[in-house]
Formats: C-alpha cells, sequence, structure tokens
C-alpha cells in the first residue's frame, strides 16, 4: 500500500480548514500536514483540532509553505510514496484525492494535476484573471515545450522521490508552474485529471487583490520564459 502524506498550505484559513481535513479519506492518507503561513486568526488551532500536524512557517509565500511540508517529511523521516498538495480555503474537493493519486498507483505516473478546465468547476469560483493566467501559462508550455497541461491547479500528487529530485526553490506564487516546468525537462510522465471546483470559502490573498494577480502572473511568465531560454 502506498504511503501518502498530505501538504496544506494555510494563511487565515480559520473558516474553511477543518471542512479541507475531514474530506480527506483518511483510510488512504496516513499524515495530514497543515503549514500555518504566519496566520493571525484561528487556523492552527482549528487544524490542529481537526486532527492535522500542524507546522508554523513565519515566512509567508505559497512556496514557503510547501518547502516547510517537504523539509518536515525529510526531517522528521516519514515514510510517504506519494506527496499530495492541496488548498485550505475548500475550494478543491478532498475526497477526490483518490481520483488524484490513481494514474500514479495503478499506471506508475510520476506527476499528476487536478484540472479545473471543465464543466465541474463552479461558476465564479476562478476569477477572470485566473483563467486568463492559466490559459496562456498552458499556451505558453503547450508552445514551448509541447506539453498538454490545461492547468496550473494547486491540488496535485507526486511521487515523493521525483518530487526530491525536482530541487523546487520557489517561494511564492511561481511554486505550481514551476514543478510542472521541472516535471516536463525531466520528461517526467505525467497527466491530468478532470476535477471538481466551487467558490472558496473567505477572499483569495492572490487572486482576489490587483497586486496579487498582477505578481503572481509575472512570477508565472518569468519562470516559464526562463525555462524557455535553457
Amino acid at each position: 500500500m502506498n504511503k501518502i502524506t498530505v501538504i496544506i498550505p494555510a494563511y487565515n484559513e480559520e473558516h474553511a480548514i477543518a471542512n479541507v481535513i475531514n474530506d480527506i479519506p483518511k483510510h488512504i492518507v496516513q499524515h495530514i500536514l497543515v503549514i500555518n503561513n504566519n496566520s493571525t486568526d484561528l487556523t492552527a488551532k482549528q487544524a490542529k483540532n481537526a486532527g492535522a500536524t500542524v507546522l508554523f512557517e513565519p515566512l509567508k509565500g505559497y512556496g514557503y509553505a510547501c518547502l516547510k511540508g517537504i523539509n518536515y517529511i525529510k526531517k522528521k523521516q516519514i515514510e510517504t510514496d506519494i506527496v499530495v498538495f492541496l488548498d485550505g480555503d475548500y475550494s478543491d474537493y478532498p475526497e477526490q484525492i483518490t481520483e488524484i493519486i490513481a494514474p500514479i498507483v495503478d499506471h506508475g505516473y510520476d506527476l499528476v494535476i487536478g484540472s479545473r478546465n471543465n464543466h465541474q468547476r463552479a461558476k465564479n469560483s476562478m476569477t477572470p484573471q485566473q483563467v486568463f493566467g492559466n490559459w496562456l501559462a498552458t499556451f505558453l508550455m503547450k508552445l514551448f515545450f509541447k506539453s498538454t497541461f490545461t492547468d496550473l491547479g494547486p491540488f496535485r500528487a507526486i511521487k515523493h522521490k521525483k518530487l526530491l529530485e525536482l530541487n523546487m526553490v520557489d517561494k511564492t506564487y511561481g511554486w505550481t508552474v514551476e514543478m510542472q516546468l521541472k516535471a516536463l525537462k525531466k520528461n517526467f510522465m505525467y497527466t491530468e485529471v478532470s476535477v471538481k471546483y466551487r467558490e472558496r470559502i473567505g477572499v483569495s490573498k492572490v487572486s482576489g487583490t490587483i497586486k496579487g494577480s498582477i505578481f503572481a502572473g509575472i512570477k508565472i511568465l518569468t519562470w516559464i520564459f526562463k525555462y524557455s531560454l535553457k
């Protein structure tokens, strides 16, 4: 049986985080790590009460939080075959972890992205800038790398050993695209699984602000053009 660890970056998600944890299929997941990314609310308390292991990362940034989780697995020598990344805002459907990991477990894929680019995505669950940004990024990856990605969705699964091979470094908005670009460069076996997506609880800290959207867009495009020149 594959050993699975779920990493959930969370910044001020006190109203959503327990829902996320409660919906994770515990019969297949051994470890749930919630990375409290310097929250100012009760995120950490709610996550702990729901049964997760809570880690504190004072430096704000999606990549910082994800790296904290990866380093914890290494430091504690947690036996892990597959790492699943999941947002803490309850926009994803955690019960779909079984579908996300299936291509890895059943067919040996290295990386699986949960694609929100389908009819299961709820109206208004993604902002116009998110929809356009995902389209542009995946279009450029197809143009430069002949990839078949349709989304940069944060809900994803990857073999732990392959994740370590990627030597992830991005600390903020470029985390998801960095992973996909490096997987392409290393010729990892990858695929996508269509996932459901609903309106998040609370306001997005990235796409919900003009500043966040601009910085995320710049970071993503920088990663793509950087790798296209290599």
